[in-house]
C-alpha cells in the first residue's frame, strides 16, 4: 500500500495545560459513554450518567458533545466542521473522489489513535461496540448519526464540485459510498481483531471503489492475510 500523508511540521508545539486538560476530559467522557452503553444498553444511559462517571457536570458534558450519541461515536461539532472544510478546500484540482479517499484515510488514523488513547486495544473497543449492535435502539442511533454525516459530506462535495445537490445526485452518491467504505472497513477491522490497520483497509476499500469494485482488488488480498478470528488468542479470551 502506498499512502502519502500530508506534509506536517517536523516539530509540533506542545499543547498547553488547558488544551491537555480539555483532551483528558473529552477522553474521559468517551470512555464513560462506551463503558456504560456496553454495560447497560443505549436506552439505559443518560448524559447525566456519562457525566457522573467522568466526574464532570452535565453542563461540562455539553461543552464537548451535543448528545450522548456524539460522545459514543466520537464526533463533535468542531471535528465535523473540520472534515467538511477539508472536503471543500483540500487539494484544488484533484477529483472529489480522490480527496474523499484522502480524508477517509486520515479519519481512520485519527479514530484508531483516539480509541487507543482511551485505553486498551482499539480493535477490542470496536468488538465490544459491535456486540452491542444487537441493541435496536443503538442501531437506530448509529444509523441516524451516519445519515447526518452523509448529508454533511454530500453538501460539502456539492460545494466543491460547484453543483446543486437537489438537482445533481453525484455528491450524495459519493457521500453514501464513503459511508459504506467506512462501515465495511471498520466492521472487518473489528471482527479481525485489528489484524490489518484500519487506515490500510479504508485506503484499499476506497481505491477499489474508485476502480469500480473489481473482484480481484487489492482489498481482498490484504484481507486474506488476516488470520481467522478463532486463531487469535485475544479472540478466544474475549469469548470466554
Amino acid at each position: 500500500m502506498t499512502v502519502v500523508p500530508e506534509i506536517v511540521a517536523s516539530v509540533e508545539p506542545r499543547p498547553s495545560l488547558r488544551e491537555r486538560k480539555k483532551l483528558a476530559t473529552r477522553r474521559a467522557l468517551r470512555r464513560a459513554a462506551l463503558d456504560l452503553v456496553a454495560e447497560r444498553g443505549f436506552t439505559h444511559v443518560t448524559v447525566e450518567d456519562i457525566a457522573e462517571m467522568a466526574d464532570v457536570s452535565p453542563r461540562t458534558f455539553f461543552n464537548y458533545f451535543p448528545s450522548k450519541e456524539a460522545a459514543l461515536f466520537g464526533d463533535d461539532t468542531g471535528r465535523t466542521e473540520a472534515l467538511r472544510l477539508r472536503l471543500i478546500q483540500q487539494s484544488p484540482g484533484e477529483s472529489a473522489l480522490e480527496v474523499l479517499r484522502t480524508v477517509l484515510v486520515e479519519e481512520a488514523r485519527v479514530r484508531t489513535e483516539e480509541l487507543r488513547e482511551l485505553g486498551g486495544d482499539p480493535a477490542s473497543q470496536l468488538q465490544r461496540m459491535k456486540a452491542s449492535r444487537l441493541d435496536p435502539h443503538l442501531s437506530a442511533a448509529r444509523a441516524s448519526h451516519m445519515a447526518t454525516i452523509e448529508c454533511i459530506f454530500a453538501e460539502a462535495l456539492a460545494e466543491r464540485l460547484g453543483t446543486d445537490p437537489a438537482r445533481d445526485p453525484y455528491p450524495l452518491l459519493l457521500a453514501t459510498a464513503a459511508m459504506g467504505v467506512m462501515r465495511a472497513a471498520m466492521s472487518f477491522w473489528a471482527s479481525s481483531g485489528g489484524a490489518v490497520p484500519l487506515d490500510q483497509l479504508v485506503d484499499s476499500a476506497a481505491r477499489a471503489l474508485a476502480d469500480g469494485l473489481p473482484e480481484n482488488c487489492a482489498l481482498r488480498d490484504i484481507a486474506a492475510t488476516a488470520p481467522p478470528a478463532a486463531a487469535r488468542p485475544e479472540s478466544r479470551k474475549d469469548s470466554e
